[in-house]
């Protein structure tokens, strides 16, 4: 009888800390951090040039992937295509690539090439950052994208 009573206890408190170690003060609720040194916002990118993409990205637990999303604000964020042909010979513009990470924190340091027939104007380039757990954030920047700008050379 003793030692049913014993392992009744050794299992009740088995199953116990199963339940403990399920709680939802263990899930990972922490967003990823994104910080994007460069483009800056309301930067000028000349077309033709390349886009400095600088930026540092971490997470409590673990980045797992990062998107970088290039689009233009000609239209009120109705977006078009990045084939679509406007104002003559110039191409709306348009990127849009996904990474996988798998660190607790991440450099990026990348250049996009921005084409010289790309259409002058508003653009935004928006990373979100997505952490294992699931968990997303994302950072927005507004550049302009003109012809006459200075060329990045960094």
């Amino acid at each position: 009888m003793k030692t049913k009573l014993i392992l009744s206890a050794i299992c009740i408190v088995s199953l116990s800390s199963l339940f403990v170690a399920c709680s939802d003060d263990d899930n990972d609720t922490t967003k990823p951090v994104i910080v994007i040194n460069e483009p800056t916002d309301g930067g000028a990118i000349k077309t033709g040039s390349l886009l400095h993409l600088d930026m540092d990205l971490s997470d409590d637990v673990m980045v797992a992937s990062y998107k970088v999303d290039i689009h233009n604000n000609f239209d009120g964020h109705t977006h078009t295509s990045a084939s679509t042909r406007a104002d003559g010979d110039s191409i709306t513009f348009t990127y849009n690539q996904s990474f996988d990470v798998n660190q607790k924190n991440h450099h990026v340091h990348d250049h996009i090439e921005i084409p010289i027939l790309a259409r002058q104007g508003k653009y935004h380039v928006v990373v979100y950052c997505t952490d294992t757990s699931g968990n997303e954030s994302y950072v927005a920047k507004s550049v302009v994208f003109d012809a006459n700008a200075e060329e990045d050379v960094d």
